[in-house]
């Protein structure tokens, strides 16, 4: 059978035609949106320009975001190989550019079908923790996550007409030819596949479905006092510094009267308790209950005044790595449970959850959670 033969038979079936196509767009199109705006919002929470100050209420919010980012970004696995399958016998099509227009259209799949692999695969990757290349992940993932969207708008207007009509309830059924898949069947072995991949990993987010946890990057039940680690103090280079009896907590910068608490003291002054989650970039997200020092209640004790906007400079003894370090806006910094956290389930902190204090706040990224916090320092 010629290639032209084969193409359309291919194309003679629902399972490929262009009413197949467009409900596939439209969902693939959805979950790339929503992908697409959760991502932006953990850049702009990881990064924020300058411009930007982030509230830190609800404090839930980078939980659901984060979890939903990561969500959509596996249940587009199926949907994006079922809508490429859906149409590669049009590839085959000949002549394969008819105009300037088709050549534009063709020429921004490329981008798009790349875009949208790299993106899935560097994404679930990410999630892994597994790195094979040598570029920094998020910049890069950002950077393609605007070249794939950008090309994606192209695509759907030049596909919104055909999409128009092959949705519209006048377009003619074809019948199902006997020993093949229908529409409607594929359509619901891709809903499957979509469903099993989403409850299999959102586990890690929602606590309903931990039980059916078997894809996701871990189970966040699973982990040293009831948390998962990320990262360990050996891994951070800090396992002697946070336990040496000479440890002390700075709190320095533009300040009445600098502050020097050593970690009995610390400890002393945590009577704030707090239920707040750890929502990683990862998509896993679990709620604790912290004892801490609020970060207003210190920035009091050295003479700050309550209504001059603030930068606090979060160090960590973690002498490397792209977040030792960490910002709290004025908003983040006078809210009340932005703690230093001393002691997390009843327990102290331990080495690798960042004693002696670890930052916890409302609606932050887990990254930005700064651990083994070493000095606090204030720029009006």
């Amino acid at each position: 059978m010629s290639v032209a033969a084969a193409r359309d038979r291919a194309l003679r079936r629902p399972v490929h035609d262009d009413r197949t196509a467009a409900i596939l767009g439209l969902a693939l199109g959805l979950c790339f949106l929503v992908c697409f705006l959760t991502g932006v919002w953990s850049h702009l929470q990881q990064h924020p320009p300058g411009w930007l100050t982030l509230p830190p209420r609800p404090s839930w919010l980078y939980r659901v975001t984060q979890g939903t980012h990561v969500a959509t970004g596996y249940a587009t696995v199926p949907l994006l190989l079922a809508k490429l399958w859906s149409v590669y016998p049009r590839l085959f099509r000949w002549p394969p550019v008819r105009g300037v227009a088709h050549a534009v259209e063709r020429a921004m799949l490329v981008p798009l079908v790349c875009g949208a692999v790299f993106m899935l695969v560097s994404g679930i990757a990410n999630v892994s923790r597994w790195y094979p290349w040598g570029f920094y992940f998020p910049a890069a993932h950002y950077a393609v996550a605007w070249i794939t969207i950008g090309s994606l708008v192209v695509h759907v207007g030049a596909k919104a007409a055909l999409t128009r009509a092959a949705l519209s309830r006048s377009s003619p059924r074809r019948p199902t030819p006997s020993g093949t898949l229908g529409r409607r069947g594929f359509l619901a072995s891709v809903a499957a596949a979509v469903g099993i991949v989403t409850v299999t990993t959102a586990g890690q987010t929602v606590p309903a479905l931990r039980p059916a946890t078997l894809f996701a990057q871990r189970r966040t039940d699973i982990g040293s006092q009831g948390l998962p680690v990320n990262k360990s103090a050996a891994q951070a280079g800090v396992t002697e510094s946070a336990a040496d009896d000479g440890y002390r907590l700075r709190v320095t910068g533009d300040v009445g009267q600098e502050l020097v608490l050593t970690a009995g003291e610390l400890d002393d002054l945590a009577r704030h308790e707090v239920e707040l989650s750890i929502a990683c970039v990862e998509g896993w997200s679990a709620s604790a209950h912290w004892r801490g020092v609020p970060v207003a209640e210190l920035l009091d004790l050295v003479g700050v005044p309550r209504g001059r906007a603030i930068t606090v400079v979060v160090e960590s003894l973690q002498r490397g790595g792209r977040y030792r370090s960490s910002e709290l806006n004025h908003l983040q910094a006078r809210d009340p449970d932005t703690v230093l956290a001393v002691a997390v389930n009843g327990e102290r902190l331990n080495l690798d959850h960042g004693f002696p204090c670890r930052l916890i706040g409302p609606n932050r990224p887990g990254v930005l959670q700064t651990k083994w916090v070493s000095e606090l320092v204030v720029r009006a």
